[in-house]
């Protein structure tokens, strides 16, 4: 098994894909108005807009409302991204910071109140965790 992609749910998917698409530096690929996604080398982060819901059947997801994930971009070096992309942060938890477990993070919100993290494998052991 594989994990394909992580799924934002939101009301505003005309100011939340420009935001990943800045902060990762990535383009967005559109295949409605409604849905778009931004491929990584691991994985795809996919943006919906709360009307999608109801091709499911179900309003079962709710926008801006996530209290337990982080969606998480492993960088080339934490600090320069973060040189790169603090202007356009307005909710910076953490700035970056090496972590117990090996990791610099830098941790901040997305415009609905998403957790970001944006982490480097800086001790060996972590490194050899991606590797």
């Amino acid at each position: 098994m594989k994990l394909s992609s992580l799924r934002i749910i939101t009301n505003e998917i005309k100011n939340l894909v420009p935001f990943y698409e800045k902060i990762t530096g990535l383009p967005a690929k559109w295949y409605t108005n409604d849905f778009a996604e931004i491929t990584t080398d691991g994985s795809n982060l996919a943006i919906a807009s709360t009307r999608t819901l109801s091709l499911f059947g179900n309003d079962f997801a709710e926008a801006a409302s996530n209290k337990s994930v982080i969606i998480e971009f492993r960088v080339a070096d934490v600090d320069d991204q973060y040189a790169k992309i603090k202007d356009l942060l307005n909710d910076i938890i953490q700035e970056p910071t090496t972590m117990p477990w090996g990791n610099r993070s830098l941790l901040f919100r997305d415009p609905e109140g998403n957790l970001v993290n944006f982490f480097t494998p800086v001790s060996a052991e972590a490194a050899e965790r991606f590797n």
